[in-house]
């Protein structure tokens, strides 16, 4: 019988990449999800009955132990950007992922990868990377052999930085910033799925690894070629991270008020984040301890933002026919 993988948070961006590879590579895939019927799309990335979404709530004890019943490893792709709720950073990030080490290892089961975050800290100002660095105490503690991958920002076609920010350019002259010269290593979201597999089939070694592309690059600069890419000429306005702490405030307050009905643009806590550059530290493992040659931008955002060009899909055949009028 094929091997089995269970998969905490798979239908979402990042996992759904790491299921599609599991499943290519001959694993059974157990797709653990707060909404099994919100994740049917994972089930064509296998043979029938391969890759099946299942219910789990990682704030419960006996959902988990349910999930791994069986299972050779373990991947947890769960994260959260919500401070507040049930589902917050703590229960989440620490309590959550804590859970999943502790009853993994109790199950017995073989390997465990963890995926959180560059900027995990301690002693951050953002109680993002404070709870992203006390679920990795949390998950070591228990389960001292497992990988522990830390990507920069990732993108790809489903992702949500320049996504968001490319269709933010479509409805004005301006394209507002926060943290503009602050430096980011942007890592390409099958590289990161690639890095998992390792970790999952055992050819990565336990341990931290720091994953960012082979580009460094500041916000504005990135937006600079999403720009690019699209084809759009706006003026990038860095905002001030006193006034942007202040507009963030405001949102929260909106949003509390509304009873969540409308979530802000920008909490304090990113603003916070964003203080920090966003990249692979001095003498950690990356891509190069794996093998791994990561992917530039320029060779994957083109395939997905050309969406967002004033003439969509028609736009080159609009460029093309200018040209040959000339």
């Amino acid at each position: 019988m094929s091997r089995l993988v269970t998969i905490f948070g798979g239908s979402g961006f990042v996992g759904r990449y790491i299921v599609r590879r599991m499943a290519n590579a001959g694993w059974r895939v157990r797709v653990a999800v707060r909404r099994p019927n919100e994740a049917m799309h994972v089930k064509p990335y296998g043979n029938v009955g391969q890759v099946e979404p299942v219910f789990c709530n990682i704030r419960d004890d006996d959902s988990v132990r349910a999930v791994l019943r069986g299972a050779d490893a373990v991947v947890n792709c769960v994260g959260t950007f919500d401070r507040k709720g049930r589902n917050n950073f703590g229960a989440v990030q620490d309590e959550g992922a804590t859970r999943i080490a502790r009853l993994a290892a109790d199950a017995d089961v073989g390997r465990l990868v963890h995926l959180s975050a560059i900027g995990a800290d301690p002693e951050s100002a953002s109680e993002y990377a404070r709870s992203k660095a006390a679920g990795e105490a949390g998950i070591l503690s228990h389960f001292p052999q497992a990988v522990i991958l830390r990507p920069s920002v990732v993108f790809g076609p489903e992702d949500m930085f320049f996504n968001r920010f490319a269709s933010m350019s479509r409805f004005g002259p301006v394209l507002p910033v926060v943290g503009g010269d602050t430096r980011f290593q942007p890592v390409y979201v099958d590289d990161l799925a690639h890095a998992a597999q390792m970790g999952v089939d055992g050819t990565a070694a336990p341990g931290v690894y720091e994953l960012g592309g082979p580009m460094i690059a500041t916000f504005k600069d990135l937006m600079r070629m999403m720009l690019s890419i699209i084809r759009r000429r706006r003026l990038i306005v860095n905002i001030p991270f006193g006034i942007a702490a202040a507009m963030a405030w405001g949102m929260e307050l909106v949003q509390t008020v509304t009873f969540g009905l409308i979530p802000p643009q920008i909490t304090r806590d990113q603003v916070r984040s964003l203080r920090v550059d966003n990249v692979v530290s001095d003498g950690a493992k990356g891509f190069s301890d794996l093998g791994i040659t990561p992917t530039t931008p320029e060779a994957v955002l083109p395939d997905y933002l050309w969406r967002f060009r004033p003439g969509g899909q028609y736009d080159a055949i609009k460029e093309s026919a200018r040209n040959l009028r000339g």
